[in-house]
């Protein structure tokens, strides 16, 4: 799988590409990922990325032309013409602007391809199939496990980071086919998105983890139903989370603090560690992420449990 990052600060991915399991993924060839400078696509004696935004108020916007060189150089094109009309009222209401730019030519063609390479080795110019467009940004549909499954399902995945006010809608509109964002706050860029969505991704591909059954049994994990049956030795005293959060883990001592490991996780029945397991998993997402019982696959006996930690809680 590829991931292509589009930033105006590519350093900032360096070190996280140094480290942990995606290090580990990108030398074994099972990911690539490569960070183009957005700066490299302007044409001004100041890289100029940015202007103010049509119809008034605080801060910048990233411009379309510099993006759309970008995407160009990645072979990626507008998915459709724009409609004659509304280009026409932009390009009239650009001339009355005094500080406006040129018009958005949406068919620029790139006068030079330039990369900002992130750790040797991670690059690949070779242009595979039509990628998933991603632009990151706080007005996005929410950033879940189930869309990371769906990212993880494609070859190859364009990030574009939003930056200041955000970015020309046109270019949302011309070439994006999805805009994600992290979590209900605003970041500064979207950089640190960019790393949450790579590494979310790529942690489900094949061979990434040391254990693929990792990414099955933890939170906002995939259903009982979808989990293979065990015939590697793993045994299912675990329990596939269905969109629920993970149960809390215990390891040695058995003694810490003054508290102890629950009982029943050193008994060796694992019928009844699933069971107590099952139960964890509720309790802490009634708590913790209550809005995650709507949607969660939950069977007649988790409806019996959870009734029966409301009543505890009353």
């Amino acid at each position: 799988m590829k991931f292509e990052i589009i930033t105006i600060f590519p350093e900032f991915f360096t070190s996280i590409f140094e480290n942990g399991i995606l290090r580990r993924a990108l030398a074994e060839g099972l990911v690539t990922v490569a960070v183009l400078d957005l700066r490299a696509f302007t044409h001004d004696r100041h890289r100029t990325v940015d202007d103010r935004p049509f119809g008034g108020g605080e801060g910048m916007v990233l411009k379309p032309e510099p993006l759309a060189e970008a995407l160009a150089a990645l072979g990626i094109a507008p998915k459709a013409k724009p409609n004659p009309q509304r280009l026409e009222a932009q390009q009239t209401a650009e001339i009355q602007d005094s500080e406006g730019g040129g018009g958005f030519n949406p068919r620029i063609e790139p006068e030079e391809s330039s990369w900002a390479l992130a750790p040797e080795g991670i690059h690949d110019q070779s242009p595979p199939a039509p990628p998933q467009v991603v632009l990151l940004s706080a007005q996005g549909r929410p950033f879940t496990q189930a869309m990371a499954r769906e990212l993880a399902a494609s070859d190859r995945v364009v990030l574009i980071c939003g930056r200041y006010e955000g970015v020309d809608e046109r270019i949302n509109q011309l070439y994006c086919d999805l805009e994600l964002s992290i979590g209900d706050y605003v970041l500064s860029g979207g950089e640190l998105a960019a790393a949450v969505v790579v590494d979310a991704t790529m942690r489900l591909l094949p061979g990434v983890l040391g254990n693929e059954a990792s990414s099955e049994f933890e939170s906002f994990g995939v259903p009982d139903a979808e989990i293979a049956s065990a015939e590697d030795g793993v045994p299912r005293s675990q329990h596939g989370s269905g969109g629920l959060l993970d149960y809390p883990h215990y390891t040695r001592p058995a003694e810490f603090g003054g508290l102890c490991v629950p009982e029943t996780l050193l008994n060796g029945d694992h019928a009844g560690i699933r069971r107590w397991r099952r139960e964890q998993q509720l309790r802490k997402t009634l708590a913790n992420r209550p809005d995650l019982l709507a949607g969660a696959a939950l069977n007649k006996d988790d409806q019996k449990i959870l009734e029966a930690i409301r009543k505890e809680t009353k």
